[in-house]
């Protein structure tokens, strides 16, 4: 892993998808310019609002407008992107994907999202999304000239398996768009991007949409980026802004060799495989 200079724009979505486009690309060049960053992350369906009909109203192949957007921005700017996620068109079918690009523009992973939110909430929020989104099936670790990234979406994180797999693969930081909702958000959005980072001994970055309360849907806002040790590097509100925070390698080493949490996993008497 090299120092990462890890920048993560937490955009207000709004109805109008080339809006939207426009200010994903206004943000990762002041991440860039601003705060040289080498790593910008965006949040989860960052081109239209966090709904069924939305979803299927925005999506587009891959080689349509949004990754073509995000793969020249990552060329031009000689960064790493994390592409947010958005309603990918394929296979007849609709997936929550990230799409993941080099500073030469070529696209080296893809995440669609395993765990999808079905939830009905007595006095909160209701969302059925499989209702119109089908899942992925695939662990995604991604190596970088950064360092081995990886990359789930929203829910997904809730899931310690996943994370787990994704360090046993490799992965020394892992990067999560998502949208938790103002009632999940508040009781477990912190916690969880702690406990992630700490039980895995990763840096851990979490990119949220910022609140739009004219939308049916409100984002919890609050990205975080949180080193191995739990300690929380860089942060916001629910409000638009980006944060940036560097990465240490030597800080991810010091971790895991004081504190060898993976060294001591009791192998002998339980093991974690990944399904093929």
């Amino acid at each position: 892993m090299k120092t990462v200079n890890l920048s993560v724009c937490q955009m207000m979505v709004v109805e109008n998808k080339e809006d939207n486009l426009k200010k994903a690309e206004s943000m990762i060049r002041r991440s860039v310019l601003e705060n040289k960053a080498n790593l910008v992350v965006l949040p989860e369906i960052f081109n239209g609002p966090y709904s069924i009909e939305a979803m299927q109203a925005t999506a587009e192949p891959e080689g349509g407008p949004t990754t073509q957007l995000l793969s020249r921005l990552a060329a031009e700017l000689n960064i790493v992107v994390v592409g947010g996620s958005i309603a990918e068109a394929a296979d007849d079918r609709i997936y929550n994907t990230a799409f993941i690009y080099n500073e030469v523009g070529e696209r080296v992973g893809r995440h669609r999202k395993m765990h999808l939110f079905d939830v009905n909430i007595v006095g909160g929020v209701s969302f059925q999304e499989s209702s119109i989104v089908a899942p992925g099936n695939d662990v995604t670790v991604v190596e970088t000239s950064l360092g081995k990234i990886g990359v789930a979406i929203c829910y997904d994180m809730r899931f310690p398996e996943l994370m787990r797999l994704m360090t046993l693969q490799g992965a020394e930081m892992i990067v999560v768009p998502a949208a938790f909702n103002t009632t999940t958000g508040p009781a477990h959005w912190k916690d969880t991007i702690k406990m992630r980072a700490v039980d895995n001994q990763v840096f851990f970055a979490a990119a949220s949409p910022a609140r739009n309360l004219a939308s049916d849907y409100h984002a919890y806002g609050f990205s975080q980026v949180v080193d191995p040790w739990g300690t929380v590097l860089a942060e916001t509100d629910e409000t638009e802004g980006i944060i940036t925070a560097t990465l240490n390698p030597q800080r991810l080493t010091a971790v895991r060799e004081q504190l060898p949490l993976l060294k001591h996993r009791r192998t002998d008497l339980y093991e974690l495989k990944e399904c093929q």
